[in-house]
């Protein structure tokens, strides 16, 4: 496997990276991309210069996996949006793969934080489905993951989870954010 920029000019990877918004989505998140056409188009929106837009790729060319960062903040911090891995390749290193080369890029470009949001819209943490207010941050102490929602995922690779947005996508459907520090030194 190796992981490359994906480019307007490369037909199949783009097509292949827009099959694999709508198929990797479907279970959990069937609204988010529910055609290819929908999907084209973010796909087509993320080749923009001021955006990473990485694949995985295997030695025929299979996109295995993709990956995307949008440029906040003053090129400080970047939104890492989105990230999707084959359903027939997860479990496999291929996203652990790609966010490590996401914050490459990102340090590259001097960004010092990437960021995302990961949404539970199906019950998959304690957030969902309860009236986070007016005790927000207790809990958000208390998330526990009920379903193999992603967050863990994302604090695997050494993100924090630095906050939720209760119902923002419809009531007791929260965006759960987290972030990380990708600059190696710190504040030195």
């Amino acid at each position: 496997m190796k992981i490359i920029d994906l480019t307007a000019d490369n037909e199949a990877a783009v097509q292949q990276a827009a099959q694999l918004l709508v198929a990797g989505f479907k279970a959990h998140w069937p609204d988010a991309w529910p055609d290819l056409e929908t999907a084209r188009q973010d796909v087509q929106e993320a080749l923009q210069p001021d955006k990473i837009s990485r694949i995985a790729v295997d030695d025929q060319g299979l996109v295995l996996g993709w990956i995307g960062g949008i440029n906040g903040y003053d090129g400080h911090a970047w939104e890492l949006y989105p990230l999707v891995v084959h359903p027939d390749y997860q479990g496999q290193g291929i996203g652990q793969a790609l966010v490590a080369d996401l914050e490459q890029q990102v340090r590259e470009r001097g960004g010092l934080n990437v960021y995302l949001g990961s949404d539970d819209q199906d019950d998959m943490t304690t957030l969902a489905s309860t009236d986070l207010y007016p005790n927000v941050t207790d809990h958000l102490a208390r998330i526990k993951n009920l379903r193999r929602h992603p967050y863990e995922f994302y604090q695997k690779q050494g993100y924090a989870i630095v906050g939720v947005i209760p119902d923002a996508n419809g009531l007791g459907k929260p965006d759960i954010l987290m972030a990380k520090r990708v600059r190696p030194d710190g504040f030195k």
